[in-house]
């Protein structure tokens, strides 16, 4: 018993701790998840090894994922900091070489930055935060010593313009200046070689040095010259036998001073002339031809460079300021003060032309800098998405090269701009990663696609439900189409596999398709052969309709296919039946005499509608209406008949054409035709409306009382009560809608006929109720004339009113004209006549309508204003005549008469 019992015992449970759960401070020990989360938390608070968090989450992800979680997202942080100390020390190590390197690339240092952000490199800290500034103090100091080397160039070009314009002045003026000239020539030169001296000088752009030696070399020639020149005009002023210099001006100078000629007028005067001149001491004379042809070279030169220099060319402007001092050292000698002012002007200009193109460039690159500083700095609801995003960068930095094409590199703003385009880049950068992970799961989701497609093809291959076959394919496309957008070469991979599949689920539904067309062919065949057959069998075309209906609905076809095979099936049968109906009109061409009784009946009512008159229109309408029931052709028949004595009376004329038939071939046989056989009684009335209230209607008479119906609110019972039941004589009603018998209709007629009748009556009925409206219009214009003139013979007759006087109220309206002494008319008789006409009462008359109103509300076993509308009218017309008691008697009468 003690054995079973122990064997029955449940095993103890392992209360021994997990040897981490002390490291952790008890997350494996923990009752529930949220509390293993929280001292995983408060663990990786102390900042573990890495090693220690790695074992602690290889233990607790079986146990707890939830909890790992944290353990997940610092292992994550870990290798991600690792990454970024592994590519800090990679781009460390590339800035260290290039700062280290006595040239200094300046298009690699200025994409270092970029580069480094875009690999992930931790830029904001040590030592890349360090090296960045020291590689943007290189890169500033390299662009000072480029913006210095363009400052030289200028002043040289300067210099060089003032050593010109003194070669165009008296030598004392240029002896004057040598020693400012000198001083600034040395100036210049010192800082020269103190830019070629600079320990960047050899990280300058290549297009430098060569600019900066060129103008020292230009400099220095025309210094020298100028130097050189004046010396000799020096001694040629002390010693009259000393050579004169090349400078044509100071030498003309010096022969003045010597008592000859200027060289430039030697060639106008005769030698001996030249021989015995005296030496005048007069300034110097300049040919006015000669000076017009020096103006005018010097105006055309000076006009190009201004032009090129207001449209701000820089590099054309420089061609033609070099272009304007050659015309200038030719015939400067010759051109007036004015003109050579304005010339030193437009070479200024033209020189500061340069800096003000670095001043434009730094200006449309402010604006740069501030677009792509403004794309980081958008709110949440007008952010740019990933594409836009892109689109805008590239439009940024391709217009940033352009700007840098125009001037010089500015190094600040270009930091600014990289910084800005490197941030809004973050956000294509996570588009791209985005685009990519759909990438990734629409080829996933297609490669699913197919192989349901292929799986379900397999399925289908033995059904004979064809419709839903082509459903499911269309579904299946239409699933294609929209699962996803993949890359060309993604697509191009993949859309063989999709073909190939399509191609196969679809082999049973081609092939049924393939042998309805075969099928389909054999019926539109079969449809030419029937249409060929001299008697159309409607039987047979019936029947082949019948057979294409079923073979389009078993198997379906594409829209366009199946509707051209359509045509060409119909196309035959439908020649067949005009045809057919061609042949009917020509039987039936000839038109009847029925049909031209009423055709000329037409065109006589047309004819008197167009003479405008009622009578005759009437009249005309009669004679149509005898003619459309036939009278016409039974008078004509039976006036023929008797004109022919001794032969047998025709019939009369029939109301069908097969009784006409009959008559005929009766009398040519010569036999007597039998008496008309009379016509069938008309069937009884199943059911009738209960109340027609419709113009010329029976209204139903009270059914007898009984039992109620199904809601108790119908006369009578079910039979009984109910017209038309079984307890009613169904043989006593021969009409359909009451006890009158069914109007008597003429025989059929044509299309023609019928509608030249009503076109004919139509117009005729208008023409009817325009002159109604004119008679009564001409009615009402005599009764207000009698009325003003108290002159009862001016009324018009009755008839002239319409139907709505009668001769009584005619004799009433005469009565009250006749009155020679008219008592004021009470406005009551107005005010009801405007009541049952239903026209609007004038404004001051409204309240006194209002109350009339109320008061006939009172006055229940009065006579309505409807009903009393002419004796109102005669109260009015035994009353004096006024236009505004005329205006509304007029509109009152002419809505009572026209109603």
């Amino acid at each position: 018993m003690s054995d079973a019992s122990d064997a029955n015992q449940a095993p103890a449970k392992n209360t021994e701790a997990h040897p981490l759960d002390a490291l952790t401070g008890g997350a494996f020990s923990a009752p529930t998840s949220g509390e293993r989360a929280a001292r995983v938390r408060e663990w990786l608070a102390g900042n573990p090894a890495a090693e220690q968090i790695q074992e602690v989450f290889k233990e607790l992800s079986v146990r707890d994922k939830g909890a790992a979680r944290a353990l997940r997202e610092r292992l994550d942080e870990l290798k991600r900091a690792k990454g970024q100390e592994a590519i800090a020390a990679e781009w460390a190590e590339k800035a260290q070489a290039m700062l280290a390197a006595p040239k200094l690339n300046i298009a690699d240092a200025m994409a270092w930055q970029r580069d480094a952000a875009k690999a992930g490199a931790p830029l904001s800290r040590e030592p890349l935060a360090g090296l960045k500034t020291q590689l943007a103090e290189r890169l500033r100091t390299i662009e000072d010593l480029q913006h210095r080397v363009q400052v030289q160039r200028e002043a040289a070009v300067l210099l060089s313009q003032r050593i010109d314009v003194l070669s165009t002045k008296p030598w004392r003026d240029a002896a004057t200046a040598l020693d400012t000239l000198r001083n600034d020539v040395a100036h210049w030169q010192q800082q020269a070689e103190g830019l070629i001296g600079d320990p960047s000088w050899a990280s300058v752009e290549a297009r430098f040095p060569p600019l900066l030696e060129g103008s020292k070399a230009q400099l220095l020639v025309v210094w020298d010259a100028f130097q050189a020149a004046l010396a000799l005009t020096t001694a040629a002023a002390e010693d009259s036998n000393a050579a004169l210099p090349p400078v044509p001006v100071w030498a003309d100078e010096i022969t003045v001073a010597r008592g000859g000629t200027p060289l430039s007028q030697q060639s106008a005067q005769p030698e001996a002339a030249v021989a015995a001149a005296p030496a005048p001491r007069a300034p110097r004379a300049v040919d006015p031809a000669q000076r017009e042809k020096a103006e005018a070279a010097v105006g055309e030169a000076l006009a190009k460079l201004e032009k090129e220099t207001a449209e701000g060319h820089g590099k054309a402007s420089a061609g033609a300021a070099a272009a304007l001092r050659a015309v200038l050292k030719e015939h400067g000698r010759h051109v007036s003060d004015a003109v050579e002012a304005q010339v030193h002007t437009a070479l200024t200009a033209a020189g500061e032309l340069e800096g003000w193109s670095r001043w434009r460039a730094d200006q449309l690159r402010e604006e740069l800098v501030n677009k792509a500083e403004s794309l980081i700095k958008r709110p949440e609801g007008q952010a740019l998405g990933g594409r836009k995003m892109q689109e805008s960068l590239r439009q940024l930095r391709e217009e940033w090269k352009k700007t840098d094409q125009t001037g010089p590199a500015n190094h600040a703003l270009w930091k600014r701009f990289d910084h800005a385009c490197n941030e809004a880049h973050k956000v294509v950068e996570a588009w791209l990663d985005k685009v990519k992970a759909d990438a990734a799961e629409h080829r996933g989701a297609r490669l699913a696609l197919i192989e349901e497609l292929k799986a379900w093809g397999a399925a289908q291959a033995g059904t004979s439900d064809l419709k839903g076959l082509q459903r499911g394919l269309h579904q299946f496309a239409d699933r294609w189409r929209d699962a996803g957008h993949l890359s060309e070469k993604a697509f191009a991979e993949i859309m063989p596999q999709w073909k190939q599949a399509f191609a196969a689920a679809a082999t049973p539904l081609e092939n049924a398709q393939k042998e309805s067309m075969d099928r389909r062919q054999a019926l539109i065949e079969e449809a030419g052969v029937l249409s060929a057959a001299p008697q159309l069998r409607i039987d047979a075309v019936r029947a082949l309709q019948q057979r294409w209906q079923a073979e389009a609905q078993a198997v379906p076809l594409d829209r366009r296919q199946e509707q051209k095979l359509w045509d060409a099936f119909r196309k035959p049968l439908d020649e067949a039946f005009q045809r057919k109906g061609a042949e009917r009109e020509k039987s039936q061409g000839a038109v009847s005499d029925h049909d031209r009784a009423v055709l000329q009946a037409s065109d006589a009512l047309r004819a008197a509608n167009d003479s405008g008159d009622a009578q005759r229109i009437r009249q005309a309408m009669a004679e149509l209406d005898a003619a459309i029931r036939g009278q016409k052709a039974a008078v004509a028949a039976a006036a023929s008949a008797a004109s022919a004595p001794g032969e047998t009376a025709a019939a009369p004329a029939p109301a069908e054409g097969e009784a006409a038939a009959t008559g005929e071939a009766a009398a040519e046989g010569g036999e007597t035709p039998a008496a008309p056989t009379p016509k069938a009684p008309p069937k009884p009335v199943v059911a009738v409306r209960r109340a027609d209230d419709r113009p010329g209607g029976v209204r139903a008479e009270p059914a007898a009382a009984g039992r109620g119906g199904k809601f108790g609110s119908r006369d009578g019972g079910r039979d009984g009560g109910r017209p038309g039941g079984r307890g009613d004589d169904r043989g006593a009603r021969p009409g359909r809608f009451g006890d009158a018998p069914r109007e008597e209709r003429g025989p059929r007629l044509g299309d023609a006929a019928f509608r030249a009748q009503r076109d004919a009556l139509e117009n005729a009925q208008a023409a009817l109720r325009k002159l109604a409206a004119q008679a009564h219009g001409e009615a009402l214009t005599q009764l207000l004339t009698a009325w003003e003139q108290r002159d009862p013979a001016q009324l018009p007759n009755a008839q002239a009113f319409g139907g709505r006087v009668t001769p009584a109220v005619r004799g009433a309206w005469a009565q009250a004209l006749g009155n020679s002494t008219p008592k004021a008319a009470p406005s009551e008789a107005l005010l009801r006549l405007e009541m049952a006409a239903e026209v609007p009462t004038p404004a001051e008359q409204l309240s006194e309508r209002r109350m009339l109103q109320l008061q006939l509300l009172t006055r229940r076993n009065d006579p309505a204003p409807v009903q009393t509308w002419g004796e109102d009218a005669a109260k009015v017309l035994a009353g004096p005549s006024d236009a505004n008691s005329a205006r509304r008697l007029q509109n009152a009468l002419k809505a009572l008469l026209r109603s």
